[in-house]
C-alpha cells in the first residue's frame, strides 16, 4: 500500500523539486520530514527510489500555504535535502525555489490572478524574509513561455521578478555577524556576511587557485575541499551559527577578478559540492560584499558608481545580475535587492510514499 500526496513538480530558477500545500502534509514536523525523505529517495546517492536528482540542487522541496500575516499573500517553507543523508534542513532560504512559489499557488488555486501580471507578497518562513514576486498571467493563467534567459537553464522563459524587502541577517544576527567586514581565520582573510544567505568569502588567489577552474576540477580538488571545510567549521562559530558540521550553511565562496566583463568571479561550494552556477541569495550576498568597503572583494570586484548598482556575479556557467539600491545617507547600506528568475511547471500529480511511512490524513 502507498499513500498519494498531491504534488506539483517544478523548476524554480536553476533548482527543481516537488511543491506541496502545507495542508497536504503531516502537521507533525518529525513525521513530515520522514515523508519528505521518502518522497525524495534520501538517503541514497542517486535517490533512485524517489524524486530527487542525485544532487543538492535537485534535492529541494517547497511547502506553501496562504499567508498568515497582514499584507502577506503566501507563506513559503523551503526544505533542503541531501542525496546521501537523512537530513531535512528548513533553516536556510532558497531564492531559486522561491521563484516557483507564486506559479505553484496560482496553479493550485489558493490565490487568484490579478490581470496580465500578478504581484504577491511572499513570506519565507525559514528566515522571516519577505519579498514581492511578479509573474506573467495573461488571460488569467500562468505564462511560462517568454524571452527571459538565465544562465544555468536552457532556452528562454517568462520573466519572474523578485524584489527582496529585507535580507540582511537572514540566518545570522546581522549583515556582518562577526561585527567586522573582514576577519582572519588560520591566516586567511575572509568576509563573513549574510544578506540572504550566510556565506564566507575569500580570494581564490589566497588559496593558490585562479578562481576560473572548472566545476569538475574544483570537485576533484580534495586538498582544497579539506581546507574549505576546516575554514567553514571555524567560521560557523565566529558567525554565531555554532557547530555547522551537519548544516548546509554557511556557503563557501572563492572570489576572483571578473573574466567576462562582469563585477566578480565566483566558485561557490554548497557547502561541499561546487555549484554549477550560484544560488539566488548567494548572488545577492556576494554582490553586497562587492559594495562594502574593506571586504575581501575590495580592489578585486569591478563596481560602477551611483546609488543603484547592477552587479554581474560571474559563475561557472555564466553570470547572475543583481540590482542593489544603496541608502543615500549611508552608501554602504543596501536597502533593496532585486533580480530576475524563471520557473516552469514540469509535472502535476501525486507523490507516492509507502503507507508504512505515512498512512495519510484521516477523512
Amino acid at each position: 500500500m502507498q499513500t498519494p500526496i498531491p504534488c506539483l513538480f517544478m523548476r524554480g530558477g536553476t533548482s527543481r523539486g516537488p511543491f506541496f500545500l502545507e495542508s497536504d502534509l503531516p502537521a507533525d514536523v518529525a513525521l513530515r520530514d520522514k515523508v519528505l525523505l521518502a518522497v525524495m529517495g534520501s538517503p541514497h546517492a542517486r535517490q533512485i527510489d524517489g524524486l530527487g536528482g542525485g544532487h543538492p540542487l535537485t534535492s529541494k522541496v517547497g511547502m506553501v500555504r496562504p499567508g498568515t500575516l497582514p499584507g502577506v499573500d503566501l507563506d513559503f517553507l523551503f526544505a533542503q535535502l541531501q542525496p546521501d543523508r537523512d537530513t531535512v534542513d528548513t533553516t536556510p532560504n532558497c531564492g531559486n525555489m522561491l521563484a516557483a512559489v507564486v506559479p505553484f499557488a496560482l496553479e493550485r488555486g489558493i490565490v487568484q490572478p490579478q490581470g496580465d501580471t500578478t504581484t504577491l507578497r511572499v513570506l519565507t518562513l525559514n528566515t522571516g524574509m519577505q519579498c514581492d514576486i511578479t509573474v506573467q498571467t495573461p488571460g488569467g493563467r500562468v505564462e511560462y513561455a517568454g524571452d527571459a534567459r538565465i544562465d544555468g537553464v536552457p532556452g528562454t522563459s517568462a520573466p519572474i521578478a523578485i524584489n527582496f524587502l529585507d535580507t540582511a541577517g537572514s540566518v545570522c544576527s546581522g549583515l556582518l555577524p562577526t561585527g567586522r567586514v573582514r576577519d582572519v581565520i588560520d591566516g586567511l582573510e575572509v568576509t563573513c556576511i549574510d544578506n540572504g544567505m550566510p556565506m564566507v568569502l575569500f580570494r581564490a588567489s589566497d588559496m593558490g587557485r585562479t578562481g576560473s577552474e572548472s566545476v569538475d576540477a574544483m570537485n576533484a580538488d580534495d586538498d582544497l575541499k579539506v581546507r574549505i571545510e576546516a575554514l567553514r567549521l571555524k567560521a560557523g562559530h565566529l558567525m554565531g551559527l555554532g557547530d555547522v558540521k551537519a548544516k548546509n550553511y554557511p556557503k563557501m565562496c572563492l572570489i576572483a577578478p571578473p573574466a567576462a566583463g562582469g563585477a566578480v568571479g565566483t566558485r561557490c561550494f554548497i557547502p561541499h559540492v561546487c555549484h554549477d552556477a550560484i544560488g539566488v541569495l548567494a548572488a545577492v550576498t556576494v554582490a553586497t560584499a562587492c559594495v562594502l568597503k574593506g571586504s575581501v572583494a575590495e580592489g578585486l570586484a569591478v563596481v560602477s558608481g551611483g546609488g543603484v548598482k547592477t552587479i554581474a556575479v560571474e559563475h561557472p556557467t555564466g553570470e547572475f545580475s543583481v540590482e542593489l539600491e544603496l541608502d543615500a545617507a549611508d552608501p554602504e547600506k543596501v536597502i533593496r535587492a532585486a533580480l530576475l528568475r524563471t520557473a516552469r511547471l514540469l509535472m502535476k500529480g501525486e507523490a507516492m510514499v509507502p503507507a508504512s511511512v505515512w498512512e495519510g490524513k484521516s477523512a
